[in-house]
């Protein structure tokens, strides 16, 4: 019985026998069966063992004829600890809230995902699942299984093609795979495809229909390059024409450059304010004081409180204020020239199309008057050019 958990349940006590007649006590108690365990003298001459508490009452007629008296030294096992949780009645009902509110809230489902989904409003599905009982801060309990649940959830989202339902703990996963529909394509009625301005064809691809053009041909804005019409006077046909024809075109620009440019850079100085975030609403707590900077500009990060993986309508947000000065630059004629024509080259080819190239540019007009380089520049821009016309 020494030390083992029936020991524990029963309780047992650490004993020092004080008295001269020890021989006789131990003699005494095992002739009684009074289990006694780690027999020992301690540099005293006094005796040392333990005890069961049963046995310990036991012992009192055996210490009266031996002249010995006990004294206990430790006491372990069930019964003490129970009497000392008798004694702290406030701690022991907090610990069996705790354990209690601990078995509530595991319970409970504390957040819903939905995964999967491009086009199926994730609203729509959110509310099928509340149909469905699936929310948050319900009772797990309440809930049926995992396939039960997942085939409710189809029924009631005709549009998808599979719907998963995955819970784990105290979190609901809805894996919703969409149907494959094909793309609802707009008909196309009989067109031609028309230069959309005055060029020299470069290059005509005709996928459908018939050129009318050919590589190296002129045209003007309106004419026809692909043509819808297929036959002759008596016997034709009218199809959509498909194509790709590009060509030269010509554009000027007159820019305007000037001699002295700005430039925003940071200094290197910052300020650090804290807020506390409730709902909309921000409380500045730290960073007080006037305006430090003449030109600045805040850079903020949002932490938000979390609970498991569901976030709160509360938490922080710390601002960064930087110092910004404005550095003017002085540029020789040259350099603001070729600003100026790069900003023109940028603007010509987004304006022209992705397939555009700038083949030539002719500065046609230079002068340089009130702090500003002013040009004239003709731009040889090979293009695409087609754009469709429908037939009548």
């Amino acid at each position: 019985m020494k030390g083992n958990w029936v020991a524990y349940a029963r309780g047992y006590v650490w004993v020092k026998l004080i008295g001269e007649g020890s021989e006789r006590f131990v003699n005494a108690a095992t002739k009684e069966k009074i289990d006694l365990w780690h027999i020992s003298f301690t540099p005293a001459r006094e005796l040392t063992f333990g005890v069961s508490i049963p046995d310990f009452f036991r012992m009192r007629p055996l210490l009266r004829e031996s002249g010995c008296r006990t004294r206990i030294i430790s006491r372990h096992g069930l019964p003490f600890r129970l009497a000392k949780l008798a004694r702290r009645k406030t701690f022991a009902v907090g610990m069996a809230a705790f354990v209690l509110a601990l078995f509530v809230l595991s319970t409970l489902i504390w957040d819903v995902k939905v995964e999967g989904n491009s086009a199926i409003p994730e609203e729509k599905i959110r509310q099928a699942a509340k149909a469905e009982g699936i929310y948050g801060y319900q009772w797990s309990f309440r809930l049926g299984d995992a396939a039960t649940l997942s085939q409710r959830l189809a029924l009631r989202l005709p549009e998808a093609a599979w719907v998963g339902v995955d819970k784990r703990g105290t979190s609901i996963t809805i894996t919703v795979v969409e149907s494959t529909k094909p793309e609802d394509k707009a008909l196309e009625g009989p067109r031609h495809l028309v230069a959309k301005a005055d060029a020299v064809v470069t290059r005509i691809v005709a996928e459908n229909g018939r050129p009318k053009v050919e590589r190296n041909d002129r045209v003007r804005k309106g004419d026809i390059l692909i043509s819808g019409i297929l036959g002759d006077e008596k016997n034709s046909k009218h199809v959509v024409s498909k194509g790709k024809v590009m060509g030269l075109v010509w554009h000027e620009y007159r820019i305007e450059s000037p001699l002295q440019s700005k430039t925003r850079n940071l200094t290197g100085e910052t300020r650090e304010r804290n807020y506390l975030i409730i709902g909309n609403r921000a409380l500045q707590i730290s960073g007080y004081g006037g305006e430090p900077f003449g030109q600045s500009q805040i850079r903020s990060t949002i932490e938000k409180a979390r609970l498991w993986n569901k976030e709160l309508p509360f938490g922080t947000m710390k601002e960064h204020e930087l110092e910004v000065v404005e550095i003017g630059k002085k540029l020789t004629p040259s350099e603001a020239k070729e600003v100026g024509l790069a900003q023109a080259r940028a603007e010509l080819l987004a304006k022209a199309g992705k397939d555009a190239t700038i083949k030539a540019e002719n500065i046609l007009h230079e002068q340089t008057e009130n702090g500003k380089v002013k040009l004239t520049v003709l731009f040889e821009v090979e293009q695409s050019i087609e754009v469709e016309r429908p037939i009548p």
